[in-house]
This record gives structure tokens, sequence and C-alpha cells, in this order.
């Protein structure tokens, strides 16, 4: 492999690690507050459908996106109704909202575009466009540098940005604000939150819509940056795999970030080394596609070591009185 091709493979692995970071630190939200949410993926669907029909129809990029973030909070609001004010189980109401959004996007696709549950492909202003950076074209060729700064570093989505961004920003809320100490306290001993007087369930409910306005924005990438409209299931198990790196990384930002990166490798190169040839034997395609997935497999099962979850997640918290 030369140079410019691992330029290549690690760009590609910076366009796929993004909306699996971003719905990693969306259930590193909900999951530090007590509040586990097997939905990311029902999220994720929801906002990229919705982001991308708004996009289509108004032709406004950013439209579409708010809109994605919506869908997102709305189901977000379900899931804590569910788990936070009526106290049901945590896991079946995220199962729940995965079959939902599955169902409800292709039959609304179904029904406004008549495109058997896809969206028109969206183009221009419906779109959004890569960031120059300053100075990417002038050093693109100087040796070394100019490859990383101009092909790596420059040339992505706003969101893309956003989502690195994120990382420093939710280690800074969590361990350096007193909404962080409070949100992680919340998952830990929710009594003792509510005895020094703060609203267990105000804080739930904010973690639960931090949750959803992260999936938005992931879902909202899928449709609208990383690829070009939305199709049938097109999160493709990314919320899962999001949930899976969660747990690798041990609910801590920037391990999740790592973790992240790892799985978007295995997708880039799975997706530029297909049937690669090992002199003995050929590997398939389908196994490098696999990849990804056999990873997760292999972390629920423990061999990256014991990850403890927060004390109080999944269990619903009732009032002293």
């Amino acid at each position: 492999m030369d140079f410019l091709t691992l330029i290549q493979v690690l760009d590609s692995t910076v366009r796929l690690a993004t909306p699996l970071l971003l719905a990693c630190l969306a259930g590193l939200f909900s999951e530090r507050a007590g509040i586990f949410d097997i939905g990311l993926e029902g999220k994720m669907l929801a906002a990229a459908f919705f982001s991308a029909a708004v996009a289509s129809i108004t032709g406004d990029v950013w439209m579409g996106l708010g809109a994605g973030i919506l869908a997102s909070i709305a189901l977000s609001v379900v899931h804590g109704l569910a788990s936070i004010t009526f106290r049901g189980n945590q896991l079946i109401s995220g199962v729940a909202i995965n079959f939902l959004a599955a169902g409800l996007t292709v039959l609304i696709a179904q029904d406004w575009f008549s495109q058997g549950g896809r969206t028109p492909s969206l183009i221009g202003a419906g779109r959004f466009e890569p960031v120059i950076l300053p100075g990417a074209e002038t050093l693109a060729g100087v040796p070394l540098l100019g490859p990383i700064y101009s092909e790596l570093i420059s040339g992505h989505s706003i969101l893309v940005y956003f989502g690195f961004l994120m990382v420093p920003l939710t280690w800074w809320l969590l361990y350096r604000t007193r909404f962080g100490l409070r949100l992680r306290a919340v998952g830990e001993a929710p009594e003792a939150v509510d005895t020094a007087g703060i609203s267990v369930v105000g804080l739930r409910y904010m973690a639960v819509g931090i949750c959803g306005i992260l999936c938005g924005v992931a879902g909202a990438y899928l449709a609208t940056a990383l690829q070009a409209g939305f199709v049938k299931d097109m999160t493709a198990g990314r919320g899962f795999i999001a949930l899976a790196a969660l747990i690798f990384a041990k609910w801590r930002p920037w391990y999740a970030l790592y973790a992240c990166l790892l799985f978007g490798l295995l997708q880039a190169v799975a997706l530029r080394y297909q049937n690669i040839d090992l002199g003995v034997f050929v590997v398939p395609v389908q196994v490098m596609d696999a990849l990804p997935y056999i990873l997760t497999v292999v972390i629920l099962a423990g061999f990256v070591g014991k990850a403890i979850p927060p004390r109080a997640g999944g269990e619903p918290y009732v009032k002293e009185r």
C-alpha cells in the first residue's frame, strides 16, 4: 500500500466513522444518565429519511437537517415517556422504536415519492458540500504534509467536523461541569441526586433529548452527506455497532472516538479491498463486509475486558415518599 492509498483509506475511515461516532456519543449521554437506548438505530433511520425528504422537497439541506433532528427528538420523547415517565422496560421500548422507524420510513417514502421506499437523489443545495479548509489547494503539492492536510483533514462536510468536535465537548461537559457531574450521578445513584433536591426525571429527559439531537445529526449525515438520498434500511446496523463501540469504549468519550475509528477503518478496508488474494486462498468480499459485525460480536462477548455500565442503568427510578 503506497502513501496516497493509505491517505484515501484513512479519508474513508473518517467519513464512515462519523455517523458511528455521533450515535455512540448519543448513547453515551443517555446511558450515563441510566437510560439504555437500543433505539439508536431507529432514530438514525427516521432522521435519515426526514432529512432527505425535506431536503429533496425544499432544496435546502439545512431544513433537511432540522427535520431529521426533530424526527429523532420525537422518537426520543417516546422513549423517554415509556422508560422514564411510565417506567417501562427500556430495552423493549428501544426495540419498538427500531421496528417503528423501519416500517414508517418506507411507508411514508412510498406514499410521498412513489420510488419504492426511496427519496429522490439530492443535488446542489440539497446536500452538504465538502468544506475546503484555508490553504488546502496551495499545500496539496507539498510532500507528506500536503496530502494529509488537503485530502485527510480538509474536504469533509461540516457534519464531520461537528462530530469530531463533539468528542472534547462531551468530555468537558461530563467531567468539567456541574451538569455533567449530576448526569453521571443520576446514572450511578439517582436516589442521592434526588436527596440533593435535583430532579432525576428532568436530568434523564435532558440526556435523552441530547441523545435525540446527536442521533438526528448522525442520520442526516448518512442521507445528505455520506450518500445523496434515503434508501430502505440505509443505517445497516450502524446503531447497534455504535452500541458495541460504546461498550468497547467503556462509556468514555475519547475511547469512543478510538473505537468508532476502528470500526470505520474496517468498513473502509472492506469497501476498498475486496476478494483479497492471500496466495493460498482468496478472501471473499462477504468476509470483508462482515468484519465490522464480527468485531461487534467479539466485543459483546467480552473479549476486550470487563465493561461495567452505570450502576442504575436500565432501572426506572421510583421516588421515595
